[in-house]
């Protein structure tokens, strides 16, 4: 058995499957509203959980496992792996001036130059807890994966947005520089054996004492892996709290202006970019049921008329990178459908204008969108979005980030295709 276990903002989850890819055991865990000093005991209290839920006759046959987490979500650690300050999610930018130095020392191009980088939360929590409150900074998955195997690594993937030269596989001498290499975790290609579940964890948990702990990846990198594209110019737009964009691209693309970068597939890179827009701004207008209803009075043929941007708050990342930019919401029509369906408009706008970004700077052209997350199988959605984006648009085969982890725990680095075989 194979587990893959997905930290997202509103909960976690774990995926168990068989060696075929069969999904044997599935479960979630939602987040409460909590403190920002909460959040990581929360984490970890979740992980165990997940694991010790598990069927026992399941948990005693479990081969491997991974874990997938918030991209740019930081710990400042002690030596035993216990946080120091509270973690600092993936949205939060107060890191402006760090941002600033890192721009200067790595170029403006550079994944970590943004105030919502790893890297520049890393030189802001080294700044306000000084050199001796914390030994490490880890990415969320980084952490998580180190509560399970005591071996505190990184991957590719969580490591771009801290500075990691993946082309080169180390450390810039720049981040040296800024952050102290010392401080920051090794890194390896996702789905690379780190280490067996550690012996005291296993025991406690009753997993088997031969599961090894894969190096993991980013959440929404796990959607992309879950959906099963593997060809140049198949792209998948995770549908969540946030709109990620993912497009399978011949060729490397990076603009920081624009929040664009490119992550690690093998012999091929995995472009793209994340809006603040996305399913957070539907919760604050409609529940569920309001979704479903008003959806299927939506005809997504004949156009709202409405010019909308719909951001749950003031600022953007990808394909606008302005922390400033306020939601566009107005003129607000009475008819709830039409309001709706305005909105829907505005984030399949959003999607397809971040998709012609990609092209633009580089990439392969998207030939097919795969869709994965809750706003997938909203079939007047997905028509506005066909009609938008001009390819076909579908749903991707698997929609849980979870199961993306638990192919890269079944599979390690030769999920990534690579010319001579994996690392």
């Amino acid at each position: 058995m194979f587990l893959g276990i997905d930290f997202g903002t509103g909960g976690a989850r774990a995926c168990l499957i068989a060696p075929g890819g069969q999904i044997e055991e599935f479960a979630r865990i939602d987040f409460p509203a909590m403190a920002e000093h909460e959040a990581a005991g929360l984490w970890r209290e979740t992980l165990f959980e997940l694991i010790a839920h598990l069927p026992r006759a399941m948990r005693r046959r479990l081969a491997a496992l991974a874990v997938d987490g918030t991209s740019g979500t930081v710990l400042a650690c002690d030596e035993a792996l216990n946080p120091t300050h509270p973690p600092l999610p993936y949205n939060d930018a107060r890191a402006v001036d760090q941002a600033a130095a890192i721009a200067r020392a790595g170029g403006q191009d550079s994944p970590a130059a943004s105030a919502s980088s790893g890297l520049a939360k890393v030189l802001w929590l080294k700044q306000h807890l000084g050199p001796t409150r914390a030994r490490l900074y880890l990415n969320q998955a980084d952490w998580l994966s180190a509560l399970l195997s005591d071996r505190p690594v990184s991957d590719f993937h969580n490591a771009l947005k801290m500075g990691f030269d993946v082309v080169a596989r180390q450390w810039p001498q720049w981040v040296e520089h800024l952050a102290g290499v010392d401080y920051l975790p090794q890194v390896l290609p996702p789905g690379t054996a780190v280490g067996l579940l550690a012996r005291p964890r296993a025991g406690g948990l009753g997993v088997n004492p031969d599961c090894l702990v894969r190096a993991g990846t980013t959440d929404s990198i796990a959607a992309f892996l879950a959906a099963g594209a593997c060809r140049p110019g198949e792209a998948v737009t995770s549908l969540g709290s946030t709109l990620v964009l993912k497009l399978l691209s011949e060729r490397p693309v990076a603009s920081a202006r624009h929040g664009v970068y490119s992550h690690w597939h093998g012999d091929m890179w995995l472009a793209g970019g994340a809006s603040n827009a996305g399913g957070a701004v539907l919760r604050q207008h409609f529940t569920d049921q309001d979704l479903t209803a008003l959806s299927a009075a939506i005809d997504p043929t004949i156009p709202s008329g409405l010019d909308y941007y719909p951001l749950p708050a003031a600022g953007e990342r990808f394909p606008y990178n302005d922390p400033a930019m306020p939601p566009r919401l107005e003129p607000r029509p009475a008819d709830r459908a039409r309001f709706l369906q305005g909105m829907l408009e505005g984030l399949a706008h959003i999607e397809a204008e971040g998709y012609r970004k990609l092209v633009e700077l580089g990439a392969t052209p998207p030939a097919r969108v795969l869709s994965s997350g809750g706003g997938a199988g909203n079939t007047a959605y997905r028509a506005i979005r066909r009609r938008l984006l001009g390819v076909p648009v579908e749903p991707a085969a698997q929609q849980e980030a979870a199961y993306g982890s638990a192919r890269l725990a079944a599979l390690g680095s030769a999920l990534f295709h690579q010319r001579g075989g994996p690392d």
